[in-house]
């Protein structure tokens, strides 16, 4: 873990120690040495941010498994000025733990954070048929709770956790899905939009003018017809009433590549809120494929073209 006296720089992370987000904060190079803020949500994380006391936070975003994490995407749909820098892979496996002394057949009430226990349910229901389950605000939060009460006697958590606390594990691998991987996003101030690697994506929020028939085919219809392929499109309320929606979108390709510019475009030009979350390089740095036909030299081209004819040059 970085050195915590230097606190030149800060980078806040859903904590405490121990938490998969602080293993996704530990892929950052730029954050080893800085101080790391440990926060307790999502609000809080972007706060720092935005008063200045971070220059970053990590956030969760997407589970493989649960799919979004939507106390990120509403966030980042309702706070201005924030912009994603970056993303970060981290597998996600659990163990079960306890105090020293407790057996497995001890167990009859798990403490563990929603998703968690939501990623082990088969486990527990074919290992602890008749436990009960008290929700934790994160998965460290849950171990450490078991020094604080004996409301539960167990809790799930990441298998790092002995490294902090005096536990013991009383099963490994308990996740349901051996593949499981959450994405996290390192979120800071606006700031100018790095160069395209060609290993990019592209993150935006758009909302639907209206409820009718057709409208997301219009709204898809803007990537579709210039070959650029959406690796996430999650919807979430907007609020205000019935119906009324917007979607949390992934773009394979950066807003410098002329495909994805153009696309933006269109998109604005009938969506009554588009939200740039940030172009920024891929987490497993695989270079996007896509259709020639969409090259950046096809769209510069055809503009050219256009200037031409109304400039009165033969065509």
């Amino acid at each position: 873990m970085p050195d915590q006296t230097d606190a030149a720089r800060s980078y806040s992370y859903l904590g405490p120690a121990g938490t998969f987000t602080e293993a996704a904060l530990a892929q950052v190079p730029e954050a080893a040495g800085a101080t790391w803020r440990s926060v307790n949500n999502v609000g809080e994380a972007f706060e720092d941010v935005v008063s200045g006391r971070s220059v970053a936070a990590m956030i969760a975003i997407e589970n493989s498994v649960e799919g979004g994490v939507s106390a990120t995407q509403d966030a980042l749909a309702n706070i201005p000025n924030l912009q994603i820098i970056g993303e970060y892979l981290v597998p996600v496996n659990f163990v079960l733990v306890a105090v020293p002394g407790t057996t497995l057949a001890d167990v009859k009430v798990v403490n563990a954070h929603p998703v968690a226990y939501a990623q082990c349910h088969r486990w527990l229901d074919k290992t602890l048929p008749d436990h009960g389950h008290i929700p934790a605000t994160s998965n460290v939060a849950a171990a450490s709770a078991l020094f604080e009460s004996t409301l539960a006697d167990a809790a799930i958590a990441p298998p790092g956790i002995t490294a902090h606390h005096d536990l013991v594990v009383l099963a490994e691998n308990i996740g349901d899905n051996p593949n499981a991987v959450t994405r996290f996003v390192l979120v800071s101030r606006t700031i100018a939009v790095p160069p395209a690697t060609g290993a990019d994506k592209t993150s935006i929020i758009a909302e639907l003018p209206d409820d009718r028939a057709g409208g997301l085919l219009d709204m898809l219809e803007q990537f579709a017809t210039r070959g650029i392929n959406m690796s996430l499109l999650e919807s979430r309320p907007i609020g205000d009433a019935l119906g009324r929606y917007r979607f949390v979108i992934d773009l394979d390709g950066h807003i410098l590549e002329e495909r994805v510019a153009d696309a933006l475009l269109g998109l604005r030009r009938f969506s009554p809120n588009v939200i740039f979350l940030g172009s920024y390089p891929r987490a497993d740095d695989v270079r996007v494929q896509f259709d020639q036909r969409y090259r950046d030299e096809v769209f510069t081209e055809a503009r050219d073209w256009l200037r031409g004819l109304i400039a009165g040059e033969p065509a």
